[in-house]
């Protein structure tokens, strides 16, 4: 329990301060918001699989693999993103 509070604790920290990264006068650059919309689109894939895909028990189907691969590059496409924004 302990560390699910420290991750959501800590995700609520990390979106904070986007939010105010993006709130700044002085730079005027609202770009690294478009990391908000990854993390929104993050669990898009895996719900369409669960919803489109039967459910077969223990054994995974293709579009389930699939959707844990798109879901995967979402979410390094999300930590990637302010990388490249930074070095920009």
């Amino acid at each position: 329990v302990a560390a699910l509070v420290a991750l959501s604790f800590s995700g609520a920290i990390g979106l904070t301060l986007l939010m105010l990264g993006c709130a700044l006068d002085s730079y005027g650059v609202y770009w690294p918001l478009l990391v908000l919309l990854l993390h929104l689109l993050c669990p898009a894939p895996h719900l369409l699989a669960r919803r489109l895909a039967p459910d077969s028990g223990g054994a995974s189907s293709a579009c389930r693999e699939l959707a844990h691969f798109c879901t995967s590059g979402i979410v390094v496409s999300a930590f990637g993103l302010p990388l490249v924004l930074a070095r920009v």
